[in-house]
């Protein structure tokens, strides 16, 4: 099959795009098929061009463009089947505040928000009261992510989030250990549990750096608990309307309750990310990963 690799792209996430790219590449070259990576970045112009001449595209951008659903909407003008969620489903998960409000129809328990498009008067105070967790609206990969315990510490994350253009996210600190579970095909995975080692909290270094923190999968929760996560993770994606994957984040709070944060439809693609490790739980290789996703992509469009 000729595949094409998009990646790269000019988000935040770029670098890590990137990195996650190389590891497709091979893998996919290994298992017979013939893989052009093309970055976006660079090439972005030809992008409707050249996807005429393969056979699929596999999608390896993170943040905008790639999450929000634009070259998925390209891709589909040309008929070019890809794998994972469509436009709409990928748009909508992208932005938090409007992902938070499709949970909240759907009965799925998320902690209350603020959405902040502008620095707020300087009387503004959070009506959840201090700390807050503050998060770009469109970002991920923990950037652009901080703990404000007061409003000149708010002002301060603030400062660097809407410096990009982009929106702020304002929620309580929610006490508890960050949870996550993807979803493959219309199954949920086993959950994972991280307990970040280089802070109190996962940001870009815990998730990133050597030894920033143990992913333990599967999760050692109890079976009801496990079992909820995987519910809500599931609902969740349908909830959003996404296809193919998805990995949703959850704080599983001291006193056991669960708050859904997000949902990736992109989610990190690497052998030691996330979801590659739930999969492996399911006797997964890497590449067997790669292909089942390429499997569900083909199958939306009936091929």
């Amino acid at each position: 099959m000729k595949i094409l690799l998009i990646a790269g792209g000019w988000s935040s996430e770029r670098d890590i795009s990137l990195l996650g790219a190389r590891g497709i590449q091979k893998a996919l070259t290994e298992r017979g098929h013939s893989v052009t990576f093309f970055d976006l970045l660079e090439g972005f112009d030809r992008l409707l061009a050249t996807a005429v001449g393969h056979d699929f595209a596999f999608i390896n951008l993170h943040g905008a463009p790639g999450e929000d659903g634009l070259v998925q909407a390209l891709l589909e003008r040309v008929g070019c089947p890809y794998q994972g969620s469509g436009p709409a489903g990928s748009f909508l998960a992208l932005n938090k505040a409007a992902a938070k409000q499709v949970f909240r129809q759907a009965g799925l328990p998320t902690a209350d928000w603020c959405l902040l498009v502008r620095r707020p008067d300087p009387a503004w105070e959070p009506p959840f009261g201090w700390p807050v967790f503050v998060k770009s609206n469109t970002g991920g990969s923990s950037l652009r992510l901080g703990r404000a315990a007061s409003r000149a510490e708010l002002d301060a994350v603030l400062e660097d989030i809407l410096a990009t253009g982009d929106c702020a996210i304002v929620e309580p600190r929610l006490a508890g250990r960050d949870v996550t579970c993807g979803v493959l095909g219309q199954e949920a995975l086993a959950p994972i549990l991280i307990l970040p080692e280089a802070g109190d909290f996962f940001d870009y270094t815990s998730k990133y750096a050597n030894g920033g923190a143990r992913e333990l999968c599967p999760a050692p929760l109890d079976a009801a608990t496990s079992a909820e996560v995987q519910r809500l993770a599931l609902a969740a994606h349908r909830a959003l309307g996404l296809e193919g994957y998805s990995r949703a984040d959850f704080i599983l709070g001291d006193d056991g309750s669960l708050n859904l944060l997000e949902v990736n439809t992109l989610p990190g693609m690497t052998p030691n990310s996330l979801v590659p490790k739930e999969a492996a739980v399911l006797g997964m290789s890497f590449a067997d990963l790669l292909e089942r996703l390429i499997d569900l992509g083909m199958q939306r469009y009936g091929r």
